[in-house]
């Protein structure tokens, strides 16, 4: 993951494609910080699964920018960073589906012996683990609300 952000950076900068150089730029910045962050060399490089919780993180930050930037009138700027946001998801795998989510959810509300609402997060907690990464935690909590009731 690491080397195929910096392999696009070139292409990017031959493209002088300019949002999609910062964006990149920006991505390896915060895997630099991540490897500081665990005590490692910036050197180093991070392993798939790091980089991809890194990816996730920034998708996030961009998700509640363009959230308030909206809020603010600022369309100009929710748009950049929609367009950051598109760039970051390519790197991301594939998310699970609804039907998906709702399969796993109810194996592991049996498995768990989950019978009301008030083991929620546990719930919750044991599929977003279950499925890796592949679920988006927000659709996981409306799935499992839906199923409890």
């Amino acid at each position: 993951m690491h080397d195929k952000i910096s392999d696009q950076i070139k292409d990017a900068l031959k493209a002088r494609d300019q949002v999609r150089l910062t964006t990149l730029r920006g991505a390896l910045a915060a895997f630099t910080n991540e490897l500081v962050s665990k005590g490692k060399k910036p050197q180093d490089k991070l392993t798939d699964d790091e980089a991809v919780a890194v990816i996730r993180r920034l998708v996030k930050q961009r998700k509640d920018s363009i959230e308030q930037f909206e809020k603010g009138g600022r369309n100009d700027l929710a748009e950049n960073e929609k367009a950051e946001m598109k760039i970051l998801e390519g790197f991301l795998p594939a998310q699970m589906s609804k039907e998906q989510i709702e399969k796993i959810a109810k194996l592991k509300i049996e498995e768990l012996k989950i019978t009301d609402k008030s083991k929620i997060g546990i719930l919750i907690g044991a599929i977003i683990k279950e499925t890796k990464g592949q679920a988006d935690g927000a659709l996981v909590k409306r799935v499992v609300e839906e199923i409890l009731g």
